[in-house]
């Protein structure tokens, strides 16, 4: 037994040096990517960002299937099934331009940044407490559209909220430092959702938070059911929960592309947490959310991440 044991020992070690050698290979790489992305002009950066998008329509054919799928599913009687293709093959290319753009973005100053960004609308007002007070905090509900890497930016818009957003990390810790310190460069406050939740209650009870939640995913367990596109699918109660918790004024900001490496965030009108003096439920916050969502949707189809799959059953009980 001591052998064996020795030997499964040895192997765990060799795997974990080789998982080391790994991470640091493709941060390596990643850095070098990164760095070439910084140094050219963001519009060769976004011309390379649709080129990439183009080749991956190409090549990928299980995402292609599944744009398609979910274009289908919420156009079917507007658009023709070429229109759908089309809007499909013009999606990849704004994935890509996007991606690239949003690298590129990570390393632009203040002022440069708001030559190719706009921020517009009543969540970017100032605070209206008292001087010296610590203004109630803001929550940003937005979703995959357009480059919505962006928001991890808004320090450079709004003055006076301490900016916050979360993210999942990555298992290579290299990688993982790498983008976490391409998003926090404008200041913002990364917490991890797994492991930093408490961290991010303590920081929302003090007051003056601004914290943006990509909320457009499937979150089939304990998630709301919701109709979208008149389709029922998942959504996340988590903004309308936090929101009505640490009382946020809560926004639905979105990204619209405005032209090659150009975007401009819309906040729209704050979506209400109270109604006749009585706090609003989470669901009907939450259905809210989704509508404004859709609405965005509508407006530029093109702009949403369509590669992943809105549209999960909920998974069925294990006994």
């Amino acid at each position: 037994m001591k052998p064996l044991a020795s030997n499964l020992l040895s192997v765990r070690r060799r795997y974990a040096m080789l998982a080391v050698d790994v991470d640091k290979i493709l941060c390596f790489i990643t850095r070098l990517g990164i760095g070439v992305l910084q140094a050219m002009p963001l519009m060769w950066a976004a011309r390379i960002g649709r080129a990439g998008g183009e080749v991956v329509f190409w090549l990928d054919g299980r995402h292609r299937r599944m744009a398609i799928a979910n274009l289908t599913r919420c156009f079917q009687h507007e658009q023709s099934a070429a229109n759908i293709r089309a809007l499909a093959h013009e999606n990849f290319r704004r994935i890509g331009e996007n991606t690239c753009g949003a690298i590129h973005a990570a390393g632009m100053s203040a002022a440069r940044l708001r030559e190719v960004l706009q921020v517009k609308g009543p969540g970017i007002s100032p605070h209206d407490a008292a001087d010296g007070c610590q203004p109630s905090s803001r929550l940003f509900a937005t979703g995959h559209f357009g480059n919505f890497e962006a928001f991890v930016h808004m320090g450079f818009y709004l003055s006076g909220y301490a900016c916050a957003a979360t993210y999942r990390g990555i298992r290579q810790p290299a990688l993982n430092r790498l983008f976490l310190g391409l998003r926090t460069r404008s200041g913002t406050r990364m917490f991890e959702r797994r492991s930093e939740a408490e961290e991010l209650k303590r920081a929302l009870d003090k007051g003056g938070v601004l914290l943006t939640l990509v909320a457009d995913q499937s979150t089939r367990d304990g998630g709301l059911e919701v109709n979208f596109f008149g389709q029922p699918c998942f959504a996340s109660r988590a903004p309308a929960v936090m929101a009505s918790r640490y009382h946020c004024e809560l926004f639905v900001p979105i990204c619209y592309r405005i032209g090659l490496g150009r975007w401009v965030i819309e906040t729209g009108e704050a979506i209400p947490t109270h109604a006749n003096g009585h706090r609003r439920s989470g669901d009907e916050i939450t259905r809210d959310i989704n509508a404004a969502m859709e609405t965005a949707v509508r407006r530029d189809p093109a702009n949403w991440f369509w590669v992943h799959n809105r549209w999960k059953l909920r998974r069925a009980a294990t006994t």
